[in-house]
């Protein structure tokens, strides 16, 4: 073989490899990815049992029970309709989580219809002040935060 025509094979090859792993990677990712699921999407048309997904919207007024281990929680999750899905969460809450608050539950359908969430995201509104800055009129909580930069430079 000429050097151009090993050249053109050594190409051709490495483009091969290239798109191979590509793909690969796309099937890959495709297997982890979580998909989000609103409550009203997921009683509709519930994802696969086991597979990992995300649960977004509020927590249930009235619907927070604390097990007797002091650590697992059962509450429901709703959105802007009439479903409520069950989860099972054991672990440390987030600070923010609270009956009526926004909250992102990961984790995946149980065959039973409970979600069991391995991971909680709480959420907050707009007007959300950390605890650090309650009560502090805007010119102390500024001088607050431009203190706190200023070892940071």
């Amino acid at each position: 073989m000429k050097a151009k025509q090993q050249r053109m094979v050594l190409v051709v090859i490495a483009m091969v490899a290239i798109i191979g792993a590509g793909l690969m990677a796309a099937w890959a990712l495709s297997n982890q990815a979580n998909y989000f699921y609103l409550p009203e999407q997921m009683a509709e048309a519930p994802p696969e049992v086991g597979q990992a997904v995300r649960l977004g919207g509020m927590v249930q007024e009235g619907s927070l029970k604390t097990e007797a281990d002091g650590v697992t929680v059962n509450f429901r999750v709703t959105g802007n309709g009439e479903a409520a899905i069950p989860v099972r969460y054991s672990g440390i809450l987030p600070d923010l989580f609270v009956e009526g608050s926004g909250v992102v539950a990961e984790g995946s359908l149980q065959a039973n219809g409970v979600f069991l969430a391995t991971n909680l995201l709480a959420k907050h509104d707009e007007n959300y002040v950390p605890k650090e800055l309650e009560g502090m009129t805007q010119q102390q909580a500024a001088k607050v935060a431009a203190d706190t930069t200023v070892g940071l430079q």
